[in-house]
């Protein structure tokens, strides 16, 4: 089902989604919940100010931020209720970024099996949440967890897994983010990314995902095969 590198459709070997927030709209959920919790520490934050502070990055990395607010060293308990308290939430609630699954199908058309999810998230959120809104039968062993690599985003290593895994150069394939630190993954792996900005409360300003090196930002999924194709027919620099 492999579609050749570099085919009539794309100048791109192969495209790499991140799952939270481009693939499924579970941000505002995620980030209730983390708030809701960080309020039981003593951190007054708000909705907003959770936003900047931790979307996109992995809470085990953000031990340091939540220290200084709350004079709590998050533990491997504290995180595991998170994860429980989160996925429980997650199960009711998630459903798919609107036209997703038409993008995905025009993906495919396009490249085959050369596409895959390289999530910064855990495995279990991943497969439950693909399980839940019925995208796991696109991806089948094309999913790549962050937590299982060394580094997670926005260190590149989910990326370069997820493209030696396609058996493509990262740096000729595309990545599609939603955040700061995914785009950052991204760039730092060598690929070109298109970043994705919908109206919705816990987006990314588009010129902050520019900023960190994104090519394009689009705001509705439906945009997405056409500016893939639009980007293969660009004159040659």
């Amino acid at each position: 089902m492999s579609a050749p590198a570099g085919s009539a459709h794309s100048s791109f070997s192969a495209v790499l989604f991140d799952c939270d927030g481009v693939l499924v709209d579970s941000e505002t959920i995620t980030i209730q919940l983390l708030a809701e919790m960080l309020r039981e520490l003593g951190w007054e934050i708000s909705y907003d100010e959770t936003v900047r502070t931790f979307i996109g990055r992995a809470l085990v990395d953000e031990w340091e931020v939540i220290l200084a607010h709350t004079g709590f060293r998050i533990t491997d308990a504290w995180i595991h209720e998170f994860h429980v308290r989160r996925d429980d939430a997650l199960r009711v609630s998630v459903q798919p970024v609107a036209g997703v699954e038409a993008m995905i199908a025009a993906v495919a058309e396009r490249f085959g099996d050369r596409f895959a999810l390289a999530s910064g998230a855990d495995r279990v959120k991943i497969e439950m949440q693909l399980d839940v809104t019925g995208l796991g039968r696109w991806f089948g062993d094309r999913v790549f967890s962050g937590m299982e690599q060394p580094r997670s985003k926005p260190a590149p290593d989910v990326y370069l897994a997820a493209a030696a895994a396609l058996g493509v150069d990262a740096a000729s394939a595309l990545v599609v983010e939603d955040t700061v630190a995914g785009v950052t993954a991204g760039i730092a792996a060598g690929a070109t990314v298109f970043g994705f900005s919908p109206d919705s409360p816990v987006r990314t300003d588009p010129g902050m995902l520019r900023g960190a090196g994104a090519s394009i930002v689009f705001s509705d999924m439906n945009e997405l095969p056409g500016l893939i194709d639009e980007w293969a027919s660009r004159p040659a620099a």
